[in-house]
């Protein structure tokens, strides 16, 4: 099915992406404070505010250099991650992104900073991936854009290949559901092995494939991993194996269940899978958008939709 290239039908598509994996991050974030036990029993969602954590705010500042520009620009782009650290730090940012961050803050290259993260190998942590499924539904009419623009994204922070193949894979995904597409789970997950760059996160993606949708969430957990050692590797294919389970439109809710039932890195976890989702139009129910805390702080302007609105009514 084709798509709009329009600016207007690309930002809407972005938009509607950042509120699934924003939606998620508060949600995942909140079971950091539950048992196991309630997490697996699907009891009722934490009540609300639903804070966000880095993972919806380096989304918004994709999505606001999308919505000006068109396209990511590096320079500018890591000096936005810079000063929105900055303004509030306690948002769970990891230790090497707390580094790099304030290091471009105090006005080094980004690229040098980047690349010497981990004895000069770089970062392959899944912060490169838990932002990006609105860049992939943005440019999802491009799926060659979609890849280009990931590695721009990611490369701020994450110079390790395997930090750049897991945004290639989760915002391939996204443009794959915002494309309208709808492939059962093995062309899902093909499709999206393909595109992804040779390594570890590419051989789990086809690892996650092979388990098939019917494998047990302890036995997924155990060969893809859960975000645990907040890698791409170790992140991206099982939240990929957990997207393709379920697409249908109604799905976002009882997925994201199961995500955080599969434990590890919560509100990763759930803002990769809830991105994606969304992208295709499987929205977040209501309430939980309602509990989400708004995003209109991590703007500049405020983007037009659901979070102006609710802050003018």
């Amino acid at each position: 099915m084709s798509v709009s290239a329009l600016p207007e039908a690309r930002a809407e598509r972005a938009r509607r992406s950042l509120d699934g994996l924003s939606v998620g991050d508060g949600f995942g974030d909140r079971f950091f404070a539950f048992s196991l036990r309630h997490r697996l029993e699907r009891s009722l969602a934490p009540g609300p505010p639903w804070p966000v954590t880095d993972d919806s705010i380096m989304a918004c500042a994709i999505v606001e250099m999308l919505l000006a520009r068109g396209q990511i620009e590096q320079d500018s782009l890591a000096e936005r991650f810079a000063e929105l650290y900055r303004r509030d730090p306690e948002r769970g940012y990891g230790g090497t992104a707390r580094k790099i961050l304030t290091a471009i803050d105090r006005g080094a290259d980004w690229r040098s900073t980047t690349k010497a993260a981990f004895g000069g190998t770089g970062s392959s942590g899944n912060g490169s991936a838990m932002r990006v499924a609105p860049l992939g539904a943005y440019f999802a009419d491009d799926p060659a854009a979609v890849t280009e623009q990931a590695i721009l994204s990611a490369e701020v922070t994450h110079a390790h290949p395997e930090g750049l193949a897991g945004a290639v894979a989760v915002a391939q995904a996204a443009a794959l559901r915002a494309r309208g597409e709808t492939p059962d789970f093995a062309e899902f997950l093909d499709r999206i092995a393909a595109q992804t760059p040779a390594g570890l996160t590419e051989a789990r993606i086809r690892r996650a494939r092979e388990l098939g949708p019917e494998c047990s969430l302890e036995r997924a957990v155990a060969a893809l991993g859960n975000g645990s050692e907040v890698t791409c590797q170790r992140t991206v294919p099982l939240c990929l194996w957990l997207a393709a389970r379920h697409p249908g439109p109604d799905d976002y809710e009882r997925t994201l269940w199961e995500t955080v039932a599969a434990g590890g890195d919560l509100d990763t976890n759930c803002a990769i899978v809830g991105g994606i989702l969304a992208a295709g139009g499987t929205a977040p129910p209501a309430e939980w958008l309602a509990a989400r805390e708004p995003l209109t702080a991590f703007f500049i302007a405020a983007p037009r939709g659901g979070d102006a609105d609710r802050e003018e009514s």
